[in-house]
């Protein structure tokens, strides 16, 4: 992923997040209020990026209610007109799980939220969306310019309280970001619209609240603006400082995703010794397994702990044995009897474990953009985990649950991700998390 330097944004009263939205099993997350209605695109072409507005009352600007959150967090993921999905509003808690018939858009939604979290990091549009068209709702017709397009947007709570990202994208006959919107405290602070399809900007406009009420520049069309606004605004009045906090607010909280999908067929084979940070297909377990024997030993003996709960057989620790070719792979000890080699395990037990060690580690031993500015209480980690129980049995999806939900407690990882109705069953039972029903 690409960077962009942020600093740490401002102390302020927390808002918590709000828990909401359509056909929604909600168990015990905290947070009130109702997600506000996302107009419906029209059929043609695509409209200027919009979103719901916070209304500036609550006790005035410097009060926000709701409950602390110390770490910028997506609490809320709006797909406008993605795809499959038009007017969808979908709340995030801590454990987040979506659910519905294979065709309902589980992926999708999971698609949109790490295409923001890469649009925040920096990366360009077309490595965010090298099949764009295929985002454009089916039966959305061209504008009189030949334009379609699709919008999707977020809130990021945090210490500037919720903060709406909203951003139109034009995926047909170019590819380029034609609107974006950032509000917070029932204000526009960035507006951007392509004002001549000729060039390969967009025309930006960001709150000052000096002299110059709004100061007025051109930005590039293949960037999101919000990510540029650290290194745009020079926060020399209020209002620029308040435009600066929210844009940081919403990188740190976008840029904390780590998308991970593990891989059983590339994790059985010995791996060479790395810096172990572990990949989005969890192929190099081993190597990472190495280092967070020797670095994390802590979590690393509750790993083994997990491991025993979601893998057949007694377990009492996890190891890694150098092989003499100069390569490691991983062991599940099995106390007086011979270890076994991870790559004779199931392919469920694999994912499991990877999944497990995804949780039990953050983003110190995940192969992820770590925003350096940001001290690391300010930052947490957002697992997304598609087709999360694929493979798995009902014991391991139980187990993994209630390890997500226990360590989500703190603030430090979230975790959103799709299941199929069997694991939704689990989930629906378990406290803490979320489950979106998608089925229609």
């Amino acid at each position: 992923m690409g960077s962009s330097s942020v600093a740490p944004a401002s102390a302020a009263r927390f808002a918590g997040p709000r828990v909401s939205g359509p056909r929604v099993s909600e168990p015990r997350v905290s947070g009130p209020g109702e997600s506000r209605p996302v107009a419906t695109a029209p059929r043609a072409s695509v409209p200027e990026a919009r979103g719901p507005v916070e209304a500036e009352g609550r006790g005035g600007p410097g009060r926000r209610g709701g409950p602390l959150t110390a770490r910028p967090a997506v609490t809320e993921l709006r797909l406008s007109a993605f795809a499959g999905h038009r007017s969808a509003v979908h709340p995030l808690g801590p454990v987040t799980l979506f659910a519905g018939p294979s065709g309902s858009g589980k992926s999708t939604t999971l698609r949109a939220y790490e295409a923001l979290a890469r649009l925040g990091a920096g990366d360009p549009l077309d490595e965010v969306f090298p099949d764009a068209a295929d985002c454009v709702p089916e039966r959305a017709r061209p504008d009189a310019q030949g334009r379609r397009g699709f919008r999707i947007g977020c809130t990021v709570d945090g210490p500037e309280g919720p903060v709406h990202l909203d951003l139109a994208v034009q995926a047909e006959p170019r590819l380029r970001i034609v609107g974006e919107r950032l509000t917070g405290r029932g204000r526009t602070l960035l507006a951007t619209a392509l004002r001549d399809p000729g060039r390969s900007t967009v025309q930006a406009a960001w709150h000052t609240a000096g002299t110059t009420p709004v100061t007025r520049a051109p930005l590039p069309d293949d960037l999101l603006g919000t990510a540029l606004l650290p290194l745009r605004v020079a926060g020399k009045t209020q209002g620029q400082l308040e435009v600066l906090a929210a844009a940081e607010q919403v990188v740190i909280g976008l840029r904390s995703a780590f998308a991970c999908d593990p891989r059983p067929e590339r994790m059985r084979a010995p791996v060479p010794p790395g810096e172990g940070r572990l990949r989005r297909g969890c192929g190099n377990l081993a190597e990472v397994l190495h280092r967070t024997h020797t670095d994390c030993p802590r979590r690393h003996h509750r790993l083994a702990t997990v491991a025993g709960a979601g893998c057949v057989g007694p377990v009492t620790g996890v190891g890694v044995q150098e092989l003499p070719e100069g390569t490691v792979r991983a062991v599940l000890e099995r106390g007086g009897r011979p270890a076994t080699p991870l790559g004779r395990l199931g392919d469920g037990e694999l994912r499991y474990l990877a999944l497990a060690l995804t949780l039990l580690t953050g983003p110190g031993v995940l192969e992820m953009d770590r925003i350096a500015e940001v001290p690391d209480a300010m930052q947490s980690l957002t697992l997304l985990a598609d087709d999360l129980d694929r493979g798995l049995d009902g014991r391991q999806v139980g187990e993994l649950l209630r390890l997500a939900t226990g360590i989500a407690a703190d603030g430090h990882i979230r975790v959103a991700g799709t299941v199929g109705e069997r694991a939704a069953g689990e989930a629906r039972r378990t406290p803490g998390v979320t489950v979106v029903d998608l089925s229609g």
